[in-house]
């Protein structure tokens, strides 16, 4: 398993609040991803981690400014809003 898909690092948890998904940490493992060949993997186990949030807030949001990586996020985010997952502001 590469370093790019170490689930610990996707989704910060607090109790009672929207799980905070940083953007800038995703991109960097996104990064990673791309040079082993793993960014397939590296979405699956985010897709995986939001199935097990309700709402989640995406913080530092400049870094969707590649095309390439904002696609495969929207692709994650709107299977989870469809799944019944929130996007929080």
């Amino acid at each position: 398993m590469t370093r790019g898909v170490n689930r610990r690092d996707f989704l910060l948890l607090r109790a009672g609040q929207p799980a905070v998904l940083s953007c800038e940490r995703l991109f960097m493992r996104y990064l990673d991803a791309e040079q082993s060949d793993d960014t397939a993997r590296l979405f699956a186990a985010l897709a995986d981690d939001l199935r097990r949030a309700r709402s989640v807030r995406l913080v530092d949001t400049s870094w969707r400014a590649r095309a390439d990586f904002d696609r495969r996020l929207t692709d994650a985010l709107d299977a989870f809003v469809e799944s019944g997952g929130r996007l929080e502001p």
